[in-house]
């Protein structure tokens, strides 16, 4: 957008946001990623605490990853997926286990029984974006109930990938899995705005976290 174009022109000229930031990103940033989630989802962050501003969205993924696993941990995808969030998780030392994402009626639908199956003693995160990359599948209620009943009854966190979490066709409803029933400390939010503002070059993401995880999302 031309606003965002004008903005960065002046910040060039500028000292502030030239010199060293503070590591976990501008306090006007990360308000702007607090209010953004709170309007859409109704969710808060505080924005001093719980978000941190990272170099992308890619960054974003594995300062996430790092924070809810260890080496050897398993985190569940589906499959197919975005190959770079398999390699994230690759890259923290974590194992991939994937779930498949099945045809019917014209769309991608998460296989819940598989899913439910996937979950074992080393699971610690479900990742997902919604929608989903490269098949656009948009996850339903029951889908959604899925998820967020193995992270309730299993103590697994979930990573959501909202890069493209507005764009959505045909009525189809926005839900943030936070917003679900005893999700909100569960939810691990990762954000850029690659996708949505079509900003490619910023290279501007964030993390924002539950309380109990923000200390250890801003080390990451």
């Amino acid at each position: 957008a031309e606003s965002a174009l004008r903005a960065t022109r002046e910040a060039v000229g500028q000292d502030d946001p030239n010199s060293w930031l503070p590591f976990t990103g501008k306090a006007d940033l990360r308000r702007a990623v607090a209010d953004q989630i709170k309007q859409r989802s109704g969710v808060t962050f505080d924005p001093d605490r719980q978000v941190v501003i990272t170099c992308g969205e890619g960054d974003a993924m594995v300062d996430a990853l790092f924070v809810v696993t260890d080496t050897g941990d398993e985190v569940i995808l589906t499959d197919p997926t975005y190959a770079g969030m398999i390699n994230r998780v690759r890259i923290v030392g974590a194992v991939p286990r994937l779930v498949p994402l099945r045809p019917e009626s014209g769309e991608w639908r998460l296989d819940t029984e598989a899913l439910v199956a996937a979950v074992n003693d080393r699971t610690r995160a479900i990742f997902v974006p919604n929608p989903g990359m490269p098949t656009g599948n948009h996850l339903n209620d029951e889908e959604w109930d899925a998820i967020a009943s193995i992270c309730r009854e299993r103590d697994v966190s979930l990573i959501y990938l909202a890069w493209m979490e507005r764009i959505l066709f045909d009525g189809r409803p926005y839900r943030h899995p936070a917003s679900l029933p005893d999700m909100a400390d569960r939810v691990i939010h990762v954000g850029c705005v690659t996708m949505e503002q079509r900003m490619i070059g910023w290279r501007i993401g964030w993390v924002a976290s539950p309380p109990d995880l923000a200390d250890d999302a801003a080390r990451a």
